[in-house]
């Protein structure tokens, strides 16, 4: 069965990085994509993804207040923050941060490893 994706970042950028990242992968697919956190709530409410992938710093809705209404909407959602800010995150996560990894987009390379352990095919 393929996982749902849903793609959460201010940047078209990486946005667009990460839809060819899972799109090379026949075992992900996208199902949505959000430039913040008040579309990814409504995006993940209309269509539950198997996996969020959100940036930290965004407008209108930051990561981590998407993060707590996401979690508390969709709990059973594995969330992972992919963030340049990495060791603000793991500093937060000792402080009941609502996600369920955190990793550095400048270790980009190592995503996939981390969307395989949160969300085995």
């Amino acid at each position: 069965m393929t996982k749902k994706i849903l793609v959460v970042d201010d940047n078209p950028t990486i946005r667009r990085l990460l839809c060819h990242l899972f799109d090379a992968d026949a075992n992900y697919e996208i199902c949505a994509v959000a430039s913040n956190g008040e579309e990814a709530i409504s995006l993940a409410v209309e269509n539950p993804p198997h996996l969020i992938i959100l940036d930290l710093s965004m407008p209108v809705m930051d990561g981590l207040a998407s993060a707590r209404e996401l979690k508390r909407r969709l709990p059973d959602v594995p969330i992972i923050l992919f963030t340049q800010y990495a060791d603000l995150g793991r500093h937060l996560l000792r402080s009941d941060l609502p996600v369920d990894r955190i990793v550095s987009k400048s270790e980009s390379i190592h995503l996939m490893q981390h969307v395989r352990s949160v969300v085995p095919v």
